[in-house]
């Protein structure tokens, strides 16, 4: 067990919702619409960053709740559970808090105690979508191996902010400013780009080891790959200070990163693949992924509707294979009978008009 009391208030459509007795694996089964992928929701906030769904706060809270809601849970990972939570407060709309044991924290910090990964149905554009949306994607799973992977990627962005602010200004920018931001950039830059490159390096070595059926197996890499030297990073924003002076904008660096994928042994690139063999390339990522986060800190996977266009052999597959990385699965569908095949009887909640009932 990984989470366990959850309480969703004001989340959604979820006005007051518990779900208690959480096991290894875990249901929530319901209508389309019910609230399956709210709750999926409220636990991806329990990490860094925006969710699964990447919404603004303001549009998170339910209708009538003026603007506040909360999600807390237990983290059972020892003898005694640490209770963690993240809430957006009436009396401060847009801004997220976050507490661990009653004492306030960064909401990067979430990182330090729990992994969380997931997979909804709208990834499965991830590989005809932008560049961004890749980069986000290879940035959560850099997350679950780098805690301090958040921090990093914070300085870089908001002294990038900075240096594009003076680059698209009406005034010459301040030589001695823009190295000094330029020294920034280039040491949480360096930090960024490494953690990519050795993430994507271990998810090779990981996805090596499957076996290429029945889920087709992905080639990763980071391209065009920013230097992960500081120096380097330093050296290309000064050459690049006309070209950028131009443009309004930094044209190079990590924030320009992208994930190549294609398939193994056909070397085509995955937006050229079939609707099925991109979903399976992206369970494949997410099993190797989750196979690399086991162990460092208690692991949390959220998967959305991922059994519904499986067939019977994959999806007993994936199970088996959910059940070695000693995560603790969420999953979702609109009844019960593809997941007959679990290794092991889950608990699970029938959802309904933003209401959670158990059911064995």
């Amino acid at each position: 067990m990984v989470l366990d009391r959850i309480r969703l208030a004001d989340f959604r459509n979820h006005a007051a919702t518990r779900l208690e007795g959480a096991g290894r694996f875990n249901l929530l089964i319901g209508a389309n619409g019910a609230g399956k992928t709210n709750v999926l929701e409220a636990l991806s906030l329990l990490a860094p960053g925006r969710g699964l769904r990447r919404a603004q706060l303001s549009d998170i809270a339910r209708e009538v709740a003026h603007g506040g809601f909360a999600v807390g849970a237990d983290l059972v990972s020892g003898v005694t559970p640490v209770r963690i939570g993240t809430a957006m407060r009436v009396e401060s709309p847009g801004r997220r808090v976050v507490q661990a044991s009653g004492a306030p924290l960064p909401a990067a910090r979430l990182a330090e105690w729990l992994s969380v990964g997931w997979l909804t149905p709208a990834m499965d554009r991830l590989f005809t979508d932008s560049a961004g949306g890749r980069r986000r994607f290879l940035d959560r799973m850099v997350l679950a191996q780098d805690p301090a992977h958040a921090v990093h990627s914070a300085r870089y962005d908001k002294a990038l902010r900075e240096r594009n602010r003076l680059m698209g200004g009406d005034a010459r920018p301040d030589s001695q400013w823009l190295d000094a931001l330029e020294r920034e950039m280039a040491e949480a830059g360096a930090a960024v780009a490494g953690a990519r490159a050795l993430t994507v390096e271990r998810l090779r070595e990981e996805l090596a080891t499957l076996p290429e059926a029945p889920f087709a197996r992905p080639d990763l890499r980071v391209s065009p790959a920013a230097p992960a030297d500081a120096e380097e990073l330093a050296a290309l924003w000064l050459k690049g200070r006309a070209a950028d002076r131009a443009a309004g904008r930094t044209l190079a660096g990590p924030h320009r990163d992208d994930l190549a994928v294609t398939m193994a042994g056909t070397g085509r690139a995955a937006a050229e693949c079939s609707t099925g063999e991109q979903k399976a390339m992206l369970i494949a990522m997410t099993l190797a992924h989750a196979g690399l986060a086991a162990g460092s800190r208690p692991l949390v996977l959220l998967l959305d509707e991922v059994a519904a266009h499986l067939d019977p052999v994959r999806r007993a597959v994936l199970y088996e294979r959910l059940a070695g990385t000693g995560a603790q699965v969420w999953m979702t569908g609109t009844e019960v009978e593809p997941f007959a095949s679990l290794p092991e009887r889950p608990s699970a909640w029938r959802v309904a008009g933003g209401e959670a009932e158990r059911f064995d």
